[in-house]
Parts: structure tokens; sequence; C-alpha cells
């Protein structure tokens, strides 16, 4: 895009001091023409480029001058008003000043930028929430925050997936915002954890630091995280068909079922597929939800079972006065 040749030019000006418009036509592999033109567009921008003639004339930037975003691309500013969702600011202590911070960085950006950073303002907003909102408690957020940022221990009341308690001191790494769910990413005795904030009680900052890994990158580290977590949950795969009316309710699943395979569905007949759950309790409540909409094929016993959780509930509901 020529917004990015614009600022490239700008850059390279910046960097090497003075350039002909030969070297830069070569630089940018584009016609000395072309470059002229793009004199006129920074000059008619307001960028104070000068041309000077003469052996060792070329452009430059006038000495007073330096461009405020070197190293961006068009990309990279737009990204930047691509704000993160407010509540997730929010509960960051950042939400109050994100209009005056964007309208300080539209204030700040060259006048060849300003029409794409409005497009991206006025036409992209990101919400991390689920539709079905549940705030989970963030009330340990802050301490875990101020622990993060100072690099100091933290000693925490964790509550495991049973409910248990147990007191915890870790090296806080940094914090980790999923969906709106906020994890802590920390070392406790050499090991990397992940702690979901809203399972935190009675978090206290340590005055005892600690000496962060130098080559430890968070982003990095989650990704594989989410990619071991993914490839190590418990799978149990059934075998059904499906009548057609169902189908996509049943790909419209919540996100702990799958659907990984289907066969062609012809008119009229049921169509095969495999469901992957993660237990097998999991797939027989599922399942039964579908009536006689569904018909089990395999696991062979899974049909029993089926039938008789439907019998338990008849006969629960039919004791009830």
């Amino acid at each position: 895009m020529r917004a990015d040749r614009l600022m490239t030019i700008m850059i390279l000006l910046q960097n090497r001091g003075k350039m002909t418009a030969r070297d830069l036509a070569s630089e940018l592999e584009v016609s000395v023409r072309t470059i002229l033109r793009d004199m006129d567009a920074l000059s008619t921008a307001g960028i104070p480029v000068v041309s000077e003639k003469g052996k060792e004339g070329g452009w430059r930037l006038l000495d007073n001058f330096r461009s405020t975003l070197s190293g961006l691309h068009i990309d990279d500013m737009k990204s930047l008003f691509l704000f993160p969702s407010g509540k997730l600011l929010e509960d960051l202590g950042l939400n109050s000043q994100a209009l005056d911070t964007r309208e300080k960085l539209f204030a700040a950006i060259p006048n060849t930028y300003r029409n794409e950073a409005q497009t991206i303002w006025e036409r992209i907003h990101i919400d991390a929430s689920t539709w079905r909102q549940s705030e989970g408690k963030v009330g340990a957020l802050k301490i875990v925050q101020q622990a993060v940022w100072e690099s100091k221990k933290l000693r925490m009341h964790y509550e495991q997936a049973n409910g248990e308690r147990k007191e915890r001191l870790v090296e806080p790494l940094g914090l980790v915002a999923k969906g709106s769910n906020w994890y802590l990413v920390a070392l406790r005795n050499g090991e990397l954890r992940n702690y979901r904030i809203s399972r935190i009680h009675h978090a206290k900052v340590e005055e005892e630091a600690f000496d962060r890994p130098q080559d430890f990158n968070l982003a990095a580290y989650w990704e594989q995280s989410k990619t071991d977590f993914i490839q190590n949950l418990p799978k149990y795969d059934v075998q059904v068909k499906v009548d057609p009316e169902i189908m996509k309710r049943l790909q419209f699943t919540g996100k702990f079922v799958q659907v990984i395979e289907t066969e062609h569905q012809r008119d009229g007949q049921q169509i095969a597929a495999t469901v992957r759950f993660h237990d097998e309790q999991e797939a027989i409540e599922f399942l039964l939800g579908f009536g006689n909409k569904l018909k089990v094929i395999s696991p062979k016993d899974l049909p029993n079972k089926i039938v008789a959780l439907a019998k338990s509930v008849i006969e629960y509901y039919q004791s009830v006065e």
C-alpha cells in the first residue's frame, strides 16, 4: 500500500540522512517517477522533506523533524486502534482513559494514516465477553497484578477443581485474558503453572522479590499450554445416526462437544456422524436430550445406559407429588 511506502521513505531518510530519488526507487522497487510523486504527497501531508541539488544532493528530512511512528507499517498502526474489550481494560484499571488515549494517538499520527485509522476506529469493536456472561470473581486481580509488575512472590489460597483450598507460594510471571476470564501464569517449585484468578482467595504480595527467567515468553508459553491442554483432554467418541432436521443443532453444540465426522447427506435418510465427548457420562446426558431424533450405533452398551437414565428420570418425576 502507498501509505506503507511513504512511511518507509520517512524511515529510510531518518536513518540514512540523505538519499537520491534513484536510490529510494531501487530500495522500494518502484520507478523514480513514483518516488517523486511520493515526495509531493509527503510534503502535502506536512512532512518536511527537502531536495538538494548537486553531486552530493538528494532528499532529506529537515534536521528538527523526527517521525513519531518509526518502524510502523499500516497494519501495525491500525492494530493500535483495535482496543481490547472494555471489560478487560476495566479489570486492569485502564478503562477510564481508553477513549482519551485513542484520541491522543489519532492526533499524533501523520495525515497519511488518518483515514485508515478512522476506518478501523469506526468499524471494528472487540468484545471478549460471552453471550451468557457469568461474572467471575476477580477480587484478587489487583493484588496479583501488583505482584506481576513488581516481580515479587505471591502467597495465595487457591481453590482447586474439587473445591478444596490450598495455600500456594508462587512467582507470578504474567496475566492472560482468555475470553472474559483471567489466568495467572506463575512458577511454583520451578514449574510453570496456570491459575484461574476467580479461584484465588486471600492473595498477598510478599516482600521477597524473584528473578524473572530471561528467556520466558508469555505469549509463546500460553499458546503451547493451550495446545497441550487440548491434546491431553480425554476423548470418548460415539457413532450416531441423526435426523437431518437436527443436524445443525447437533453441530452447534457446547464447547466440550464436537462433531468430528459426518457422511454426505442423502435426502430423507439419517446422517451418520461421529460425536466426541470427554467421557461416557457426558455423552449419556447430552444424547438423551435428542430423544428419537438420534440413534446411537456404538459403543454398543451406550443405548442401554441412556435408557437407564431416561427411566430414572421418569421414576423420579412420577414419585414427585
